[in-house]
């Protein structure tokens, strides 16, 4: 499992780029997920969202997924190739897979890559 350590993570699996906006999934949760085949984004560019709001739904062969915004603020970007190729979530979750950016808002309850590390552990057991 990799975790970068300039992101910030959340107890639902998503990370935050406080330089960018971006959001996305973690590695963790790609793992558990499985082979993704199937990818919503549920917001628009402009549009305001709250901490906690769901911004996507994901489908794996195994489960579905509601992804929720990890911070508040307008969405300044929706990846809308992700839609064409979900199975990027699954081999490149940190890079091309980011699903939306938002700017100007400020992040709920995160974490710093060890302290989501440490709980990512915790739940393994």
């Amino acid at each position: 499992m990799t975790t970068p350590s300039n992101l910030k993570y959340t107890k639902s699996d998503e990370w935050f780029d406080p330089a960018t906006g971006a959001v996305g999934i973690t590695d963790y949760a790609q793992g558990q997920l499985s082979d993704i085949v199937f990818i919503e984004i549920l917001v628009d560019e402009g549009e305001e969202v709250t901490v906690g709001k769901a911004i996507a739904s994901v489908e794996s062969v195994k489960a579905s997924s509601e992804i929720y915004a990890p911070a508040a603020g307008k969405v300044s970007a929706v990846n809308k190739a992700l839609t064409e190729k979900p199975e990027t979530l699954n081999s490149d979750p940190y890079g091309e897979a980011w699903m939306i950016k938002i700017e100007g808002g400020a992040a709920g309850e995160v974490m710093d890559a060890a302290g989501y590390e440490k709980y990512c552990e915790g739940r393994a057991h």
